[in-house]
Parts: structure tokens; C-alpha cells; sequence
């Protein structure tokens, strides 16, 4: 299958290709997704082919309005409207209580709920009016890999297995939307951290609880990013949570091993630390985790083009936008920290 690059002025013929029951991916403000319609199985399963991606695992489905959310879902409670008022379109999914037969059966896993969201992107919100209907978008990658950032990302990964990319540039936010349960009205609990912070929501409906369940390897998840090896690149990830010193004797001992040393910091430690021993990828200035979140993927991905054997990943405090950083990085590196 040739895989095409649809650009802004293409979105008709993008969409004709998702009508036809056809994979394109698509930009939002956080990662490219992969998307096919929603409400056909067939189409929904390619989704999983060309990913590789395991079918108990629930997809999101974008809609293009905040009003189609109560086509699909049971009820629409109150702490959902004030929710997509707050923060839709944006990087906020909701999973709400769903209808019965309206998606393909491999959408929800299973279960008795969906997670929905309206992506911050004009050219996907003109997609998916375009196409006519909802469209599922797990990460436009190889499953298990770091989720992409850039057309060429998904090209990468998915030439020859999808009919389509839509390229709008480098994505904003870099790490997927905030997963909040509200199946329970009374208590909204956090099933992945992203975009939006646990105290960004407390803003807008008070208590939000945070669920640190761990997924286990047979166990259906009730959304997506929760198994626990995931977002990983070709090459082993070691966390570093410490000063230049820490980062010495790291270096020191994995090279001491005979790796080749790939390093995801910040601009300002790589300056301290940098070697021609040494293989840099930039996180930006020193402390900003904004500019850090949005270029983690894309670090994760760019030593698989390198000659580095071994990666050490800078550590970001766990608080605010840190906590979703953390939770991918965790997750790319098996929760791997140097020294333990």
C-alpha cells in the first residue's frame, strides 16, 4: 500500500480515504494519531494491524464538537460539561458510561465506557467534519514505541501499512492528553497523566483523584498508555535523578561496559557533561519541563538513528506537567533508574 502525504489543502481527499474504511493519521496538539472510522469494525481493525498493537487495549475516539459527545455516551454528567468547557478542544480525554452498540466492538475493549476527546488542531476538527464521522487515534506508531511527534515519525513507522498522513508541522504539547475517568461523577480519578495537570481540573471541579493502578499483563485496560513497558525506543533507557556527579558515574560505569552513550538532558548539563564520546539530544534550558515534555518523544526516537547502544534520560521533579513526563519516561525505561 503507498502511503500518502496529505497536506492541509488535501483534507477532502484525507477524508475520502477514512470514508472508504482507510488508516490516515492526523496532528493534534500533542502526538499524531492514527485514525479510521470509529463506528466501522473493519476499518477499526486495521488500526490494530498496522500498529501491532494488542485488541484489548481501548482506543480514544476525537470528535469535532463537544455536542457529539452525547450521541455516543449514556449520560453526560454536569462535571463533564464543565470539564469540556474548561479545556475542549485540548489535550483532555473524558471516559463517560457508552451507548450500546453505536462503536465497533474492538473500540471499547469490551467495556462499558469510552473515552472521548476533541483534539486542539483545525486540520483534524476539519477531518473528522469532513469524513462525517468519529475517529478512533491511538499513537500514528509501531506499538510500544515512543508516540510521534512529526509526520516523518509516522512515516517511519507506518509506510506501506496506512493510506495516509496529515501533515501539519511538529505537534505542540508532545506527550498524549490527560486520561480522566468520570464513569463515576463523584470521583474523577486520573488514569494517565498528560497535558492537563491534576490541579489545572481541581481548578474547575475540585477533588480529582489520581489512579495508581499498575496493569498487569492480563488485564484489560480501561485506557490507553496503562501497561507498564511501553513508549520504548530500539535502545535500553536508564533514568538519571541526580547532580553532574551522578551523571559522571553514570556515564562512567555504562561506558566502563563498553556502551555507546546517548544523552537526553538538558542544553545547559549537556554543555557541562558533553564528550565526542558522547551522543547529546537536547531537552532544552535547564528546569523547563514544558520545552522537556514536548521534546522527549522525539529524543527517545532520535538515537535510534544514531550508533548509541544505551540512553540516559534526565529525571524531572513529579509535580505538574513533570508527572506525565515521568509516567512515559518510567515507562520507555521499565522504570529503570541509575544506582537502583
Amino acid at each position: 500500500m503507498e502511503t500518502k502525504i496529505f497536506h492541509t489543502n488535501e483534507i477532502k481527499e484525507a477524508a475520502e480515504k477514512i470514508r472508504e474504511g482507510e488508516c490516515v493519521s492526523f496532528p493534534t496538539e500533542t502526538v499524531y494519531g492514527l485514525g479510521a472510522d470509529a463506528l466501522n469494525e473493519t476499518a477499526v481493525s486495521k488500526v490494530y494491524q498496522a500498529k501491532g498493537r494488542p485488541s484489548d487495549n481501548p482506543l480514544i475516539v476525537h470528535v469535532s464538537s463537544k455536542a457529539e459527545v452525547a450521541k455516543y455516551a449514556k449520560t453526560v454528567p454536569a462535571v463533564a460539561e464543565k470539564l469540556m468547557s474548561a479545556f475542549w478542544p485540548g489535550p483532555l480525554t473524558l471516559i463517560f458510561q457508552v451507548k450500546e452498540d453505536v462503536f465497533a466492538p474492538t473500540v471499547t475493549a469490551g467495556l462499558n465506557s469510552v473515552a472521548m476527546r476533541m483534539p486542539n488542531n483545525e486540520a483534524t476538527l476539519q477531518l473528522i467534519k469532513e469524513a462525517g464521522t468519529p475517529l478512533v487515534g491511538p499513537s500514528a506508531n509501531t506499538s510500544g514505541k515512543p508516540s510521534p511527534t512529526t509526520a516523518e515519525h509516522v512515516y517511519h513507522d507506518l509506510k506501506g501499512n496506512i493510506a495516509g498522513i496529515l501533515d501539519d508541522g511538529e505537534t505542540g504539547v508532545g506527550l498524549e492528553s490527560t486520561v480522566l475517568d468520570i464513569t463515576d461523577p463523584s470521583r474523577p480519578a486520573i488514569l494517565r497523566p498528560g497535558g492537563v495537570s491534576k490541579e489545572a481540573l481541581e481548578q474547575v471541579i475540585g477533588t480529582v483523584y489520581v489512579d495508581a493502578h499498575l496493569v498487569s499483563a492480563d488485564e484489560v485496560p480501561k485506557a490507553p498508555g496503562m501497561k507498564y513497558k511501553h513508549y520504548s525506543p530500539e535502545e535500553p533507557v536508564v533514568i538519571v535523578d541526580g547532580d553532574d556527579k551522578v551523571w559522571e558515574e553514570a556515564i562512567a560505569f555504562y561506558q566502563h561496559k563498553g556502551e555507546k552513550i546517548g544523552l537526553l538532558a538538558n542544553e545547559d548539563r549537556i554543555a557541562r557533561l558533553q564528550s565526542d564520546d558522547l551522543i547529546p539530544f537536547s531537552l532544552g534550558k535547564e528546569g523547563n519541563i514544558e520545552m522537556a515534555a514536548h521534546r522527549l518523544f522525539a529524543g527517545l526516537r532520535y538515537f535510534e538513528t544514531t550508533n548509541a547502544t544505551l540512553i540516559l534520560a534526565e529525571a524531572f521533579p513529579e509535580k505538574g506537567l513533570g508527572i506525565a513526563y515521568m509516567n512515559r519516561l518510567k515507562k520507555a525505561a521499565g522504570a529503570h533508574f541509575f544506582g537502583e
